[in-house]
This record gives C-alpha cells, sequence and structure tokens, in this order.
C-alpha cells in the first residue's frame, strides 16, 4: 500500500509554507534535532526503539519488525493513532517523516490510512533528506547572495536596527543569545543542528533578495557555531557602521540586560524570578573577570551588588547605570576599537540609525 500513498519531494515550498510535520522518530532523536513547526509523535519509545534495534542487529530485519509490532499493539497503539490523527485534524496539509523515510513513517502512514482513509503525504528521503537539503541550500545561497554587515560599538541598537529591516538575516535571534558574556536569554539556545536549521529556511525564505544584512558576529553566538560558509562571505562584506553616544547605548543597554531581562525572569518563575536575574548579572560579570582584572572586577562587583539589592528592594533600576556604563565605555570599547581597525578598509558608510536606514533605503536593501 506505501507506494500508493504521497510522497513529499518539494523540499523549498515544504519550509516556505511552514508546513506543519510529524516527527515519528523517537524522542531522544527529536530532541537531538528537529525542523520548525514540527511535533514530536513518535511510532515508538526511546525503549522500544532501542529494544528493537537491538533485534534487528541480533536476529535481522523480519524478526526486528515483528517485534516493533507486539510492542506497538493494542491500547498503545491506538493511543498513538488517535494523536497521529488530532494533528491531521488540526493540521490537514502538514506531513509526516522518520530518519530515512524508511518503516517508521511508511508504517504510520499505513495506519493513517487505514484508519481515516487520509492519504497522509510522508517526506521522501525523511529526516535525513530534510537536513542534507537544508545544508547544501545554505551554502547555494550564501554563495549567490551578497552579504551587508552592520557593526557597531556595544549598545549602539545594532539588534534594533535589524528589526526595522525586511531583507536581514539575525543570527543572535536565531541563536537565542545577544552574542556577548552577558548575551544569554531567560530560555536555553537551540541546539547546533537546529539553529543550522532554522537559519537555513530564513535564507530559503529570503534567498529572493540579491542581498542581505547580517550583523556584525565572530564564529560564534554563544554557544552555537556561525556556519563556514556564511562566516566565509560575512567577513569579506561591505560593513556599515551604526553610531551611537554613550547615552543612547546606556538606555539601549539597560532596557535588553536590565529591565526587559528582570521583567523577563519574574515572569518566567515569579518565585525565583529576581534570584535567577542576579544570578545572571554575577555569573556574566564573572565570566570576564580575567580580562576585568582583579581590581576592575572588584569594583564593579561592588557596584553590581548594590545595583541588584536596590532594584530588589526598591524597584529602582538606577544603580545599573554606573556598571553598564564602566562595562561600555572601559571594557567592551577598547576591544571594539581595537578589532574594527581591522576591519577598516571595508567600511562603507557611517551614520545614526535613521540615517544607515536612509543609506540602505538608496541601495534597496531595505
Amino acid at each position: 500500500m506505501s507506494s500508493k500513498l504521497t510522497q513529499i519531494e518539494d523540499f523549498t515550498q515544504l519550509f516556505i509554507s511552514d508546513t506543519p510535520l510529524i516527527d515519528t522518530r523517537a524522542p531522544i532523536e527529536f530532541d537531538q534535532s528537529a525542523f520548525p513547526h514540527t511535533s514530536s509523535l513518535p511510532l515508538m519509545s526511546d525503549k522500544e526503539r532501542e529494544l528493537v534495534g537491538t533485534c534487528y542487529k541480533n536476529k535481522g530485519q523480519v524478526k526486528a519488525i515483528e517485534l516493533g509490532h507486539e510492542l506497538v499493539e493494542g491500547e498503545t497503539k491506538q493511543a498513538r493513532l488517535n494523536a497521529w490523527l488530532k494533528f491531521i485534524k488540526n493540521n490537514p496539509n502538514g506531513a509526516l517523516y522518520c530518519f530515512r523515510g524508511g518503516l517508521r513513517s511508511q508504517i504510520t502512514q499505513e495506519w493513517i490510512y487505514k484508519a481515516s482513509g487520509v492519504n497522509y503525504p510522508r517526506i521522501k528521503g525523511g529526516y535525513k533528506a530534510l537536513r542534507r537539503f537544508l545544508i547544501d541550500e545554505t551554502n547555494r545561497i550564501m554563495d549567490k547572495v551578497t552579504p551587508v554587515v552592520i557593526g557597531g560599538q556595544t549598545g549602539c541598537g545594532k539588534t534594533l536596527l535589524l528589526d526595522k529591516i525586511k531583507q536581514q538575516i539575525d543570527l543572535e535571534g536565531l541563536a537565542n543569545h545577544r552574542g556577548s558574556a552577558f548575551g544569554n536569554t531567560t530560555t536555553v539556545q537551540p541546539t547546533q543542528i537546529n539553529f543550522e536549521n532554522t537559519l537555513a529556511i530564513e535564507l530559503i525564505k529570503k534567498q529572493q533578495h540579491s542581498y542581505l544584512v547580517f550583523e556584525d558576529e565572530g564564529s560564534n553566538v554563544g554557544m552555537v557555531h556561525i556556519p563556514q560558509c556564511v562566516q566565509d562571505k560575512t567577513s569579506e562584506a561591505e560593513l556599515i557602521l551604526l553610531e551611537a553616544n554613550v547615552e543612547q547605548r546606556l538606555k539601549v543597554s539597560m532596557d535588553a540586560y536590565v529591565i526587559n531581562m528582570q521583567q523577563d525572569f519574574v515572569a518566567q518563575d515569579a518565585k525565583n524570578g529576581f534570584d535567577n536575574f542576579t544570578n545572571y548579572w554575577l555569573k556574566s560579570l564573572e565570566k570576564i573577570q580575567r580580562r576585568l582584572g582583579l581590581e576592575r572586577y572588584k569594583i564593579l562587583l561592588k557596584l553590581l551588588n548594590s545595583a541588584l539589592s536596590k532594584y530588589k528592594e526598591q524597584g529602582d533600576a538606577e544603580g545599573f547605570h554606573s556598571v553598564v556604563e564602566k562595562l561600555l565605555v572601559d571594557y567592551y570599547d577598547p576591544m571594539y576599537d581595537y578589532q574594527i581597525q581591522k576591519k577598516m578598509d571595508r567600511v562603507i558608510f557611517k551614520g545614526n540609525a535613521k540615517e544607515v536606514l536612509s543609506y540602505l533605503n538608496d541601495r534597496s536593501i531595505v
């Protein structure tokens, strides 16, 4: 029957349309890597998969399939079938996949058809084919498009500027990290593979543009690595420097790293939110202790503890101003000045946010 049921081969449209997907692999496989708009509705649990895999190695495919059917039958089978049918009812234009587009997705597709008459399509080649496609597309699209890079001092508002540009790829947003020692958010970063997958999908959706704007990044954003083809193209790209004075940078940084962070931590955990916010700041400062030097670290730590106490007791974040300003001017600016000198031959424009947007608009890059 499986030969008569639909298979999807147009992966581009699949991702452009944000097609809802059923991942029939085991939960442990899903946790390691998956795709956006995908739900984990496995054919087998981790334990069942392990047992079937052992049987396959020792007794061959036929016995392994027999064992699989024994493990997933009766109420267990019905419960999983009910979950698939509920998903299909809510997402009639979706699809399903397993690792290689083999037995697990075929069996799932056949059970769905027998139970409901719905010919719910499966991905030809499964997860492996989708993953290979996204890797190849990242390389192909980066080879085709012309990147333009936005640089500037810490806190100048590069991310805020990117948000106003349609033709952009927000690497920090995809990585769920702001790209510095203080860059963690209240939620964990994606796995390396999931970051690469979402980046590839963003490139696919925006590949019609001749130019794409990126923020100036290193080789990593937090714990995830930027694909080499992206690094290679952006490291040679035209560079636009976003300029802002210390007062403007202080406001942007206070909003991002103090006010909004504190609110996010409390929203996530009302009881322990402020303690988690405190730990975020103390651990982030500790990360740069060696570069700061012991004396500067002690001064900043004292200021930070005072700011945290005032914020907790009085709801007043004003004490953070001196901490953030010292970090910007005394720590981040010297590093920026050193790094930017190596890139000055690539700089094509400097200006504030309004001027940069106007320049990009004149070049039809917004």
